[in-house]
């Protein structure tokens, strides 16, 4: 078998490959327009959906205006990948194949600007605002928890105001006995000790006093929460219950702020200041000078372990007050649509069934592609007359035959000429007779 016979098989192969891919790709003509047709109806639906998620006003005017916008959207889908879907497979030249290649890269973004957030607000829609409901009270009850821990934490220097209180009661009688001074009484150093001890006891009494209102709105911010939980887990529409979901979010704000005025870290921090800076030094009562000196002495020491109680008392509050205190949480109602953007990660599925219904057409463009050129690919190389079938080869003799007919019809008619008018040549006496016979007969 020669190279030539070879090559002949596999081109009348290739051929036959091409002529099936043909006959495929014919049959599914007649159901892409439908199918493309269902599918643009289909996401037009759902853009109506999405769209009316979006407007306030549920009126006439409000129907009607997303019924256009969808009916557009659907229009345009179609019209957009019938035009891919005829002009991609057909092209050769590379630069024809990259400018329609950018042009349905730019068109299927703008169907996903213009349809597909859409129909994922319609497909997930009630569940992203409910999403953004749970994530708001995971915020609330993490400022609310934070809040409580300042506070708490502040709470707890009424056991440093109470040492350090109890540190100038111990000196204070130390001091009556004359443990200090060397003379016993209530004198000046008593009354400098019992003055400090004073301050200390007042603002424990009020840091105490403090506990009760801090354990009540710790209370009544859970139980804001609570009733947030049960609004965000509801059955019924989520609009419905946005209302009373945002007037708890108010309250449970006010309870938030309300427990960080109640952190009582600055009053002990100004306190604190106050041991040292604000000093009424009594005035020296001893009978004589040994006495007044000795008084000075245990004054000055008393002074200096004020100071250190007083840095040991600030830097407690300052402890507290360096903590980092709850992020502002402020609620704010956001639409189905918004609420599956802010929340895409979290639908993912949903996204990816809402872009597919409207980019599934692309596929079916690459497939269209891929095939034209595989036909393509069988035909070349071989003349139009080697790729024919028997039906076309028929057709085309019909066609040749009725040419001919209707040529020949057309064509004026010449008269015959009568054979008794016609010259008759003048035998020849030298010829012989078989050459007078076949002149005869060719007249």
């Amino acid at each position: 078998m020669t190279d030539d016979t070879h090559l002949t098989r596999t081109q009348a192969r290739n051929i036959r490959n091409a002529r099936d891919l043909e006959d495929h790709v014919s049959w599914l003509d007649s159901i892409t327009g439908t199918a493309l047709g269902v599918l643009a109806v289909a996401s037009g639906i759902y853009t109506y959906l999405g769209v009316s998620s979006l407007l306030d006003d549920n009126g006439a005017l409000s129907v009607f205006a997303a019924l256009a916008y969808s009916v557009a959207v659907s229009v345009g889908i179609f019209v957009f990948w019938s035009y891919m879907m005829r002009l991609v497979p057909a092209v050769r030249t590379a630069g024809a194949r990259i400018g329609l290649g950018l042009s349905m890269i730019l068109g299927s973004l703008a169907i996903v600007a213009m349809s597909s957030w859409l129909n994922a607000a319609a497909l997930a829609g009630a569940a992203a605002v409910e999403q953004h409901l749970a994530t708001t009270v995971q915020q609330y009850q993490t400022a609310l928890e934070r809040s409580d821990e300042i506070t708490q934490s502040a709470q707890s220097l009424a056991r440093d105001v109470a040492r350090v209180r109890q540190s100038f009661d111990d000196l204070s009688e130390q001091e009556a006995t004359g443990q200090l001074s060397g003379f016993a009484g209530q004198g000046a150093v008593f009354r400098l000790l019992r003055q400090k001890s004073d301050e200390l006891a007042a603002l424990e009494a009020q840091i105490t006093a403090q506990q009760p209102l801090v354990e009540q709105a710790f209370a009544e911010g859970n139980a804001s929460l609570s009733r947030m939980r049960a609004l965000t887990v509801e059955q019924g529409p989520v609009e419905a219950r946005s209302v009373p979901f945002s007037e708890e979010a108010v309250r449970l704000a006010n309870v938030i702020t309300q427990l960080r005025q109640l952190s009582v870290a600055p009053l002990v921090n100004r306190a604190a200041t106050d041991l040292t800076d604000a000093v009424v030094l009594p005035s020296l009562d001893g009978s004589d000078s040994d006495t007044r000196a000795g008084q000075q002495a245990t004054i000055d020491s008393v002074l200096s372990v004020l100071q250190q109680r007083a840095q040991t008392l600030q830097a407690a509050a300052q402890d507290v007050l360096s903590m980092t205190p709850p992020q502002e949480i402020s609620y704010t109602p956001i639409s189905a649509a918004d609420a599956v953007i802010l929340y895409a990660g979290n639908f993912i599925p949903s996204w990816a069934g809402a872009i597919a219904i409207d980019l599934l057409p692309a596929v079916l463009v690459l497939i269209l592609a891929v095939t034209q050129a595989a036909i393509r690919t069988g035909r070349d190389g071989t003349a139009v007359e080697d790729s024919m079938t028997l039906s076309e080869l028929r057709a085309a003799i019909t066609a040749i035959r009725d040419m001919d007919t209707s040529l020949a019809r057309s064509e004026p008619r010449t008269p015959p000429v009568p054979l008794s008018d016609a010259p008759v040549a003048a035998p020849n006496p030298a010829a012989p007779d078989n050459a007078t016979t076949d002149a005869t007969t060719t007249l």
